[in-house]
């Protein structure tokens, strides 16, 4: 799509990891991504690093708070190694209720914890590549003890980018600071990132001195592709029910408030709490769907998609789409 690379969801089995890089290679995705929902994210990466292809490879998105800095380090430092130099490093920090009773993990000051997180790896990359003593004290964490028995070395290609992933002004703002790019979140819309996201990005860059062409960009989309009716109500019908789970999230009312649907946060909500999952979707106004997703025939959707690729560096696909009809949106892409 223009020179704006598309990177699709790498979901198939472990053992069948090659083969599906090699399709949507074929098809012309630029790269593929994992996120952590009911599969680890990094496993599937190993996989894919150490198969043909050439695909750039990244995390969109791991969650940062219950791991240790130098887990995340080494997992990122092999795969970027693996994949000679092909992989980023996305990184999240969930919400609270997932850090705490899905994790067990501790939730205090997110955004500042996310900083020192993205610090921590830093100074721990310093030492492996650079050769530095390895000496980071923070609030939360700290690394100052780096044995030659556990130091896997430099890099050929250098450690790989820090990617975080932000919707609200603070976390936004630090990743513009600290970050090395930006994951946008999928539940985002053309008006979203006009209005909200691009000019925090701009805003951010220019208090920290730092200049666009070094910060990635990584816009997201959800996608409800059917080659026939059939294949599409059924996309949009999954399509319907994550935007629905995204609508009920507190953090992500910003995203409603631009539209002027900041109302519907609450209500969806309260069904999650109580545990309606099936209501969910229905609450969720036509017009609500049409602003988050792109659907309909692939060629439809690919046209859809060249305005969301307005001040992207990447694009990656949340698609709602069978394998075929997913290859068949690349295809048209192409």
């Amino acid at each position: 799509m223009g020179s704006v690379p598309v990177d699709v969801l790498l979901d198939a089995e472990l053992a069948d990891v090659p083969a599906q890089l090699a399709a949507l290679a074929a098809a012309g995705a630029a790269g593929a991504f994992t996120f952590e929902g009911p599969r680890d994210p990094f496993l599937p990466l190993a996989c894919a690093a150490a198969a043909p292809g050439g695909l750039t490879l990244y995390t969109n998105l791991a969650i940062a708070l219950p791991r240790s800095p130098m887990h995340l380090a080494q997992q990122a430092w092999d795969l970027q190694r693996a994949s000679g130099g092909r992989f980023l490093l996305g990184m999240g920090t969930q919400v609270r209720r997932h850090v705490e009773q899905r994790y067990g993990a501790r939730w205090e000051s997110p955004v500042e914890q996310m900083r020192e997180w993205l610090l921590a790896i830093r100074a721990i990359f310093a030492a492996w590549q650079e050769r530095v003593p390895l000496d980071f004290v923070g609030r939360w964490t700290r690394h100052t003890y780096l044995p030659p028995l556990f130091d896997p070395g430099p890099l050929p290609a250098g450690p790989p980018p820090l990617v975080v992933g932000a919707v609200g002004p603070r976390m936004l703002a630090m990743a513009t600071e600290t970050a090395d790019g930006l994951l946008v979140h999928p539940f985002s819309t053309v008006r979203t990132m006009t209005e909200h996201t691009l000019p925090a990005i701009a805003a951010g860059l220019d208090a920290a001195g730092r200049k666009p062409a070094d910060f990635i960009v990584i816009g997201q989309v959800m996608v409800a592709v059917g080659r026939d009716d059939e294949e599409l109500e059924a996309a949009l019908q999954r399509a319907r029910a994550q935007v629905a789970f995204y609508g009920s999230t507190p953090a992500y009312r910003v995203m409603l408030d631009v539209h002027g649907w900041g109302d519907l946060q609450p209500e969806l909500h309260q069904l999650v709490r109580e545990q309606r999952w099936s209501e969910l979707p229905k609450v969720v106004p036509d017009e609500v769907v049409q602003a988050f997703v792109c659907s309909g025939p692939p060629d439809a959707v690919a046209a859809q998609l060249r305005d969301r690729a307005e001040g992207v560096d990447r694009l990656a696909l949340s698609s709602f789409a069978s394998p075929d009809a997913r290859l068949a949106l690349l295809e048209a892409l192409r």
